[in-house]
């Protein structure tokens, strides 16, 4: 005969187990600290800033050199 196992350690075991991989997969969804968003949110501000500094002006009409000219 096998040897007899505690169906409490085992039961609390796999509870943990299964609480370990879900804060796994939500530390993989949700797990960003505060200061990581804060960098990413600056990083993404100053690209948009030097972007927005290199665009292009809207393109400049010539005035004519003569307006009477039909």
């Amino acid at each position: 005969m096998s040897t007899p196992i505690n169906l409490n350690k085992a039961r609390k075991a796999r509870a943990r187990a299964d609480k370990r991989a879900r804060a796994d997969a939500n530390a993989a969804a949700f797990g960003v600290s505060k200061a990581q968003k804060q960098a990413a949110e600056g990083e993404r501000s100053r690209q948009t800033r030097d972007l927005d500094a290199k665009a292009l002006a809207a393109p400049r009409k010539h005035p004519d050199p003569d307006p009477q000219k039909p």
